[in-house]
């Protein structure tokens, strides 16, 4: 029997929940969602209405070039620089970083010079500066320090506009990963390296077999991130007339003055190449995710062969 009156009866009559106290649960009204959310609206229509019915835009000479062979030209440079930059610069970042960690003072000292370097010069001034390095060594040299040289080259013939976008890229890539690749290194626990070391692998061994593979799967995301800058970075190199992507771009708009309509074929094109990256970033941290799941759940079930069975005769 409910009595009158008690906070039972009244929920029952109005329809709303009660908590133990007896007070009335109303959920919470957000009245400028609804305000927030029509003002976007209202700004995506705008930017829609924008794209469709400006004629300035030019979408039929977009489509014309969009598949054009100078500019997919450009695209292949542009890949080509993303890749070397990469490759290079993650390299130099392993040794870096391994140098950053290393009990050898020199070697710390270096590492740490070359990151407050790199990290702090931007890389179109470092590629000016290859570029123009023949100003300061007209001749590179290769031979024995203050005694006889075995080879020279000239400075402009080895450092082209293409090497100097690379020299620039992959360093300025080198001081960042570096940093990256210590973080995922220091969060390897040392217990591991201790042990390791303790059934006589080399410290050599222990980084390249136990430290290294463990610190990938906390090393990616941010290189994955670095990756996906690179390849907008590498549009830069249109400052030394390399025929990337967007001085190619550039190249067509000067001769037919179709300046937003070429800007809008680059455009499409890098968003094209960084959702492919995205997505393959996101598919290589599942698989790094889900082997790590694994390898942990197959360490549980070799503990449990050690376990005592019971029931058994």
């Amino acid at each position: 029997m409910t009595i009158a009156g008690s906070p039972a009866d009244q929920a029952a009559q109005d329809g709303g929940f009660r908590s133990a106290e007896g007070a009335r649960k109303v959920p919470l009204r957000h009245p400028w969602w609804w305000v927030g959310g029509a003002l976007l609206i209202l700004v995506i229509g705008m930017f829609v209405q924008l794209l469709v019915t400006n004629k300035n835009m030019d979408w039929s000479t977009v489509l014309t070039f969009l598949f054009d062979g100078e500019i997919l030209k450009g695209l292949l440079r542009t890949l080509e620089l993303t890749v070397l930059a990469m490759v290079i610069g993650l390299a130099l970042g392993i040794l870096l970083a391994v140098m950053r960690l290393s009990a050898n003072p020199l070697f710390r000292a270096v590492s740490w010079l070359w990151l407050w370097f790199f990290r702090g010069v931007p890389p179109l001034v470092q590629m000016v500066f290859w570029f123009n390095l023949a100003t300061l060594l007209p001749k590179l040299k290769l031979g024995i320090p203050y005694g006889p040289v075995l080879a020279s080259w000239d400075t402009n013939t080895v450092i082209s506009a293409f090497t100097a976008a690379i020299l620039g890229l992959s360093l300025t890539e080198s001081a960042y990963a570096a940093e990256m690749i210590r973080a995922g290194i220091q969060a390897v626990s040392k217990g591991q390296t201790e042990a390791a070391l303790s059934i006589g692998m080399s410290r050599f061994q222990v980084m390249r077999r136990v430290v290294l593979p463990q610190a990938l799967r906390i090393v990616v995301p941010p290189i994955g991130n670095d990756l996906i800058s690179m390849l907008k970075f590498t549009s830069l190199v249109s400052v030394l007339a390399t025929p990337d992507l967007l001085y190619s771009a550039q190249m067509i708009y000067s001769r037919n003055y179709k300046t937003i309509p070429l800007l809008l074929v680059a455009t499409i094109w890098y968003l094209v190449l960084t959702t492919l990256l995205t997505v393959a970033q996101q598919q290589v941290e599942k698989r790094l995710k889900t082997t790590h799941h694994r390898s942990g759940a197959m360490k549980n079930v070799k503990r449990l062969r050690f376990l005592p069975s019971f029931g058994k005769a």
